[in-house]
């Protein structure tokens, strides 16, 4: 294990039509909303994918949500107070998402929402969280215009994780300087907004040669088309952004087929969905971006994080339940002194120098986290290595 620091540059990111596809609403201001009163409870609503196509990124943040919940509850709340949850399924649908957003904000009168995991989701349910004034932490929305949109900072939108461009940068950088790749093949996701700003993130950054750059869709499991027309070229590594359903499925066709370059993906990746799609044998020599590793202890706390998780649920966490396991540690921290959701979402932009388990978090003017990253690799379906990656 190595620290590894890489120096990125700042890409300004065309944001504006990544959203089209979800429908989603222009950005809106909740300030005339006065949001929901903090009653003998600190109410807090998930919005989480507990079933459906990425059902394991939800139930992974529900897990390190709840872990969360049961430790603030058991030191005594939030000024005297106890966190209530009230947990909903948005079955991965980003249309469930927004009725769950609206449910919860205006029925149940929560004052902090965890969730969704997915940018999609969280661009379908800001409408809902902004005018109701309700702060919404995503733990793994990482689209960049989910929190700044046509220039104006989203004002109940935060997260804990990072954005899709640093993603895009940090593969750029990494497959540049660490693996020597001076040609790539992009093979993205082109049904995902997701992969998509990653892939233009990455092509923005990237100095060397593109040898191929081919497209996907969610639901595909025949990859063989694109792998012949890529397997006869001269290139050092593979780039796949996108989720781990379609990724290990890649991944897998590509051994079997006899490409064994490096493969390098964003945090869709992180799941072990993503082996189980490979096989264990495949994937190796397999890269990705993290916002957490239980290989690089970033703290005390992040070590005390791993034995409680895996005394409760029998495995260790991986980045999913890290960041949730955060985001609701954020919204206790900014509920303290709050009366209202909207005092917990002038406390979340406040907010610096807090200690996660996914390392120090503050929160800039954009509203999103100035934190590292972390890249791992993957050998026979094991992490092989971690390297914490920041930006300069």
């Amino acid at each position: 294990m190595k620290r590894n620091k890489i120096a990125l540059a700042i890409v300004s990111m065309a944001s504006t039509a990544l959203l089209a596809a979800c429908g989603s609403a222009p950005a809106s201001n909740g300030s005339a909303a006065t949001g929901n009163e903090i009653g003998k409870t600190i109410k807090i609503g998930y919005n989480l994918e507990l079933s459906g196509a990425v059902a394991a990124y939800g139930q992974a943040e529900k897990n390190g949500a709840d872990l969360a919940v049961e430790e603030i509850n058991a030191a005594g709340g939030v000024d005297g107070k106890k966190i209530e949850v009230v947990s909903k399924d948005n079955k991965s649908d980003n249309a469930e998402a927004a009725t769950v957003n609206t449910n919860l904000a205006t029925e149940e009168k929560v004052v902090a929402i965890i969730g969704p995991a997915t940018s999609g989701a969280v661009a379908a349910g800001t409408p809902g969280a902004t005018q109701s004034a309700v702060p919404l932490i995503t733990p793994s929305g990482t689209q960049d215009d989910l929190t700044v949109k046509d220039g104006k900072v989203e004002e109940f939108i935060f997260r804990s994780t990072f954005q899709d461009s640093f993603q895009g940068q940090v593969l750029a950088s990494y497959a540049t300087n660490n693996l020597s790749a001076k040609k790539v093949v992009l093979y993205s996701d082109n049904s995902s907004d997701y992969a998509k700003g990653i892939a233009k993130a990455f092509k923005d950054v990237y100095k060397g040669e593109i040898v191929v750059e081919e497209t996907y869709q969610s639901g595909d499991k025949d990859f063989q088309a694109a792998l012949t027309k890529v397997k006869g070229k001269e290139f050092d590594a593979i780039i796949i952004p996108g989720y781990y359903t379609e990724a290990g499925l890649i991944t897998k066709q590509a051994r079997e087929m006899g490409i064994d370059k490096p493969i390098l993906g964003p945090d869709g990746f992180a799941d072990a969905k993503f082996i189980e799609g490979a096989g264990e044998k495949n994937a190796s020599n397999v890269y990705y971006v993290s916002g957490y590793s239980t290989k690089v202890a970033l703290s005390e706390k992040a070590t005390a994080f791993v034995a409680a998780y895996k005394e409760k649920y029998g495995e260790e966490p991986n980045m999913f339940a890290a960041l949730a396991y955060d985001a609701v540690y954020m919204a206790a921290e900014a509920a303290k002194d709050a009366k209202t959701s909207k005092d917990i979402a002038t406390n979340l932009a406040d907010l610096k120098d807090f200690e996660g388990v996914t390392g120090p978090i503050s929160i800039d003017k954009d509203h999103n986290p100035v934190k590292s990253a972390i890249m791992v690799k993957l050998d026979n379906g094991q992490e092989a290595s971690a390297e914490a990656v920041t930006a300069e």
